[in-house]
This record gives structure tokens, sequence and C-alpha cells, in this order.
């Protein structure tokens, strides 16, 4: 039996929720074309970024630890894959369109530099010395409108208008200056589900590097010390006690924010998709939630975070970004020939940019100390 896209425009009809965004209901995409006969708008966005470069390298771009630092540490890829994971669940409890949460979920974080939010931060700082700026989110937009191409007709990925607006979840205005960012659902889903994945992986790997101990984080995380009181980890051992106490706590966050979205939804009376800026997030924690995660969050950040373990491979990190800049700046013809024929017509800094932001961890710390000599 095939099932064509047609069938599925129904199935969205009758299976979702009043307030979902249907793909029957999307406005498109800039460039017009002809519709799959087998797949939905959105499945069809997620399937041009999975199949992306940019996609593919999330796979050597750091999340906390670089690539090289042990294998089982999560990489910007992995932490997508589970913010989608995560995003695909509760859309499915409340009823939201799936398949909008994926393809927003995977695509959140193309823009990264390698080395984290350290490389993010040397890439700001080199910008700004050339009276511009660089926003990890703002490079993955660019990324699918204008650095991936999938024909020679336009720029980018011909992705739809929702998948492109959920991308822009920190943003209030779109380029213009003019027009308010509408935030439906399905994209202020996937904004608290990146924050239940990165804090639940970030415990899993300080506890797992030997940064962090479960006694410790007792001594100063409620959510922890509720994750593990029915466990015992002289019965459990190491690993699997670190599993499903982490395990516990991702759990009391989903099913509190899956209720507490319910509840906001209920009340604020949205009985169909979000077409209007005017609304604030909805799918957010209860109270008492927000107040253990921003509990968690602090500990994070002063412990983890700020770990000199971490803080020395974020330095490393960002000399390396910076010493990139410096060197393609000096000699730009170090750029590949195809880079710097197809962006002519741009400023060398944002080719600079662009080019560096792609890069993987390896690949960048390889390059700059085959030709640091040149600085």
């Amino acid at each position: 039996m095939l099932i064509s896209a047609q069938q599925l425009l129904q199935s969205e009809e009758s299976s979702l929720a009043p307030y979902a965004l249907r793909s029957s209901q999307s406005k498109g995409r800039k460039y017009a074309e002809i519709a799959d006969p087998y797949r939905c708008s959105f499945q069809r966005d997620r399937d041009r970024i999975v199949h992306s470069k940019a996609f593919r390298r999330l796979s050597g771009k750091t999340q906390v630890f670089v690539a090289t630092h042990g294998d089982h540490f999560r990489s910007r890829l992995t932490h997508s894959l589970e913010v989608s994971q995560v995003s695909r669940d509760v859309a499915r409890t409340l009823g939201l369109n799936e398949d909008l949460c994926e393809v927003i979920a995977l695509a959140h974080d193309l823009g990264h530099t390698p080395f984290g939010h350290a490389g993010e931060e040397a890439m700001h700082d080199m910008m700004t010395r050339c009276d511009s700026q660089f926003e990890h989110n703002d490079q993955s937009k660019r990324i699918v409108e204008t650095l991936e191409r999938k024909s020679p007709d336009y720029p980018g990925l011909n992705l739809s208008f929702e998948t492109l607006e959920g991308m822009m979840k920190h943003r209030k205005m779109h380029d213009d200056g003019k027009t308010l960012v509408i935030h439906s659902l399905e994209s202020q889903l996937v904004d608290t589900a990146d924050a239940i994945a990165y804090h639940h992986h970030d415990l899993d790997d300080g506890l797992r590097s030997g940064i962090l101990s479960s006694d410790h984080i007792s001594a100063h995380v409620d959510i922890w010390k509720q994750a593990i009181e029915d466990l015992d980890s002289a019965c459990l051992g190491e690993d699997l006690f670190r599993h499903l106490a982490i395990n516990n706590v991702i759990g009391l966050m989903i099913h509190d924010l899956a209720e507490s979205a319910h509840k906001n939804i209920e009340e604020a009376g949205i009985g169909e998709p979000i077409t209007s800026p005017e609304y604030h997030s909805v799918i957010r924690f209860g109270h008492t939630m927000q107040k253990k995660v921003d509990q968690l969050a602090e500990y994070l950040g002063q412990t983890f975070y700020l770990h000199e373990t971490v803080t020395r491979y974020s330095a490393q990190g960002q000399s390396v970004i910076k010493g990139l800049f410096r060197l393609f700046t000096k000699k730009f013809e170090l750029l590949p020939k195809s880079i710097r024929d197809l962006y002519k017509h741009e400023h060398q800094h944002i080719v600079i940019k662009d080019y560096i932001a792609g890069m993987t961890d390896h690949y960048a710390s390889t390059f700059f100390a085959e030709h640091k000599n040149i600085l």
C-alpha cells in the first residue's frame, strides 16, 4: 500500500490538535516547486536538512568537550538529534505537528562554529572588529537560505516559511526590522526541548568526565536529589546509576512541560495555530519546575562550564578561531577558489566568517597548525 501526500494531509486533519500547524496551512516556499506525491512540506524540509553538508559537519563540532576528549561525549549532531527526540515526544503528547518540530530541531544549530559557545564568542569578537557581528541562529538561517544549494536556479534549500520562522526562535524581528516573528507552538516547543536536552546531556558528560559527582550535585540541585531518591548507587553500579538518574531528570522535565503546556494552552483559549506575534510563550515549564531548572542551569554554569578542564579547551578553540580569521584576512587566497569565486560580491570578512563557521573542530585545528607560520 502506498500512502500519498494527500492521505498524509488528511491524517493530519484528523490526528492533530486544533492548535497544531498543519502542512496544508503552510505559506509555501520563496521559490515555487512541484509538490511531492508522497511527502508533505515539512517532511521535505527535514530531508533537505539531513542531507545537507552543514548537518553532516555537526558530528565534528563541539558541544562542551572537543571531539578528541572522549568517544562518548556529545557533539552538535548528537545534541540536535536529542532535541529532535524530545520535541517529537512532547509534540505527540500535545497533538502538535511532529514533522515541523523535527525539522526545526535538526536545523537549529547548523550555524554553530567549531569549539562550541567559546568559538561563537571568538567569532563574534572578530566580527565586531569589522563592524559586524556573529550569532549562531542567524548563521543557521544564512546556511539554509544562502550557503547550502540544491538547485542552480536559486540559493539555499528553499525551506518552507514555517520552518524558517521556527529557526528564528530567539529573534523578535525579521531581517527587514519591521515584521515581527510569529513563534508557533511547534517552535516554542523546540526552544524548551533544546534546554531539556542540553541540561540532560551536560549532566551526563559532566559526571562521565569526573568533573561532577552525584553527591556534590545532590547538595546543590533539587531536581537531582528528587531524581535519585529511589536509586541505590551501591547496588546499581556507577554507569547504570548515572543512566537511570539522568533519565529520571529528563522524565521529570518532560512530564512537567507537557502538563504545563497543555494547561497554558487551555487557559489562553488557543484553538487554532498561532498566526499572530502577540502571543507570549505558552510551551514552558510550570513555576516550580522552572525554579528547579534555573537552579540546575546555574549549578552547571558555575561548576561544569567554568571548570578549568572545560575552559582550557575553550581557550584553545578561541585561539584557533581568531588565528584563522587573522590568517584568511592576511592571505585571502588560502580560501578555496570555488568559495572566493562563488561569493566574490560579498564583503571579505563575511566570506571568511562563513568558511570558518562551517569547519569542524579537527579541520580548524589542523588547518591552523599547518598555516599559522604565515602570521
